[in-house]
């Protein structure tokens, strides 16, 4: 079992290599929400992505990340924990295009609808039985494309595209993700539309969804997990 975990593990450090590829045709666009534009570089916080750090004064650690071998407590209404690794919390990831993370599902948990504005991701499952899936664009007809992994199984889902990941069995499942952004960014869905701070006018919801405004109030008073 344990050298079949460490084959998988090689088969992810090759699929993030081969994942560079895909930076040239989105690295340097946006790498956070937004980043407004000033004409004063002195009042400037931020720039597109982070700061670098003098290349003399780096050492392994900035490139060194630990831990992605435990299991993530997935003890919460959605079942599941993504553990990611970005420039956020790895440093020499600035610039290079690149980022990971672990998924853990609980039994029938589930990763919820949710879009990378920023990346493509390429999944690969460790353990369990996952049914993954994505939403085309409006103009290509909003199409499901679906599909039932196992371990060892790889899928992709394209930049930008609504998709989700529902682990159908009894037991755990894990799954390890890379994607084609040192910062993909995570908008889930849920989340973004019910609980916005502040709420969205739920005239606006009620007519988009095409249902009574009390039911969007309801949704907009839950709770909205963050499995992030």
């Amino acid at each position: 079992m344990q050298i079949m975990k460490a084959k998988y593990l090689i088969t992810v450090v090759a699929l993030l290599a081969s994942a560079c590829t895909l930076t040239s045709a989105y690295d340097p666009s946006p790498l956070q929400d937004f980043c407004v534009a000033v004409k004063d570089p002195a009042s400037a916080l931020f720039v597109n992505g982070k700061f670098c750090k003098d290349p003399k004064l780096a050492s392994a650690n900035d490139f060194f990340f630990s831990g992605l071998n435990v299991p993530r407590d997935t003890s919460n209404p959605l079942g599941s924990n993504v553990t990611a690794v970005n420039v956020d919390n790895l440093a020499g990831l600035n610039t290079l295009g690149i980022s990971l993370a672990r998924v853990d599902f609980a039994p029938y948990g589930l990763n919820p609808p949710h879009i990378h504005p920023r990346g493509t991701e390429f999944l690969i499952v460790l353990e369990g039985t996952l049914y993954v899936g994505f939403v085309t664009s409006n103009g290509d007809g909003n199409r499901l494309f679906t599909k039932m992994l196992y371990p060892g199984d790889v899928f992709v889902f394209p930049i930008g595209l609504i998709h989700f990941q529902l682990n159908v069995g009894k037991t755990n499942a894990v799954a390890f993700a890379g994607l084609s952004s040192q910062n993909p960014g995570v908008i889930t869905i849920a989340n973004a539309v019910f609980g916005s701070d502040p709420k969205i006018n739920p005239n606006v919801l009620a007519k988009a969804f095409q249902v009574d405004k009390n039911l969007v109030k309801y949704l907009q008073k839950q709770f909205w997990s963050n499995n992030n």
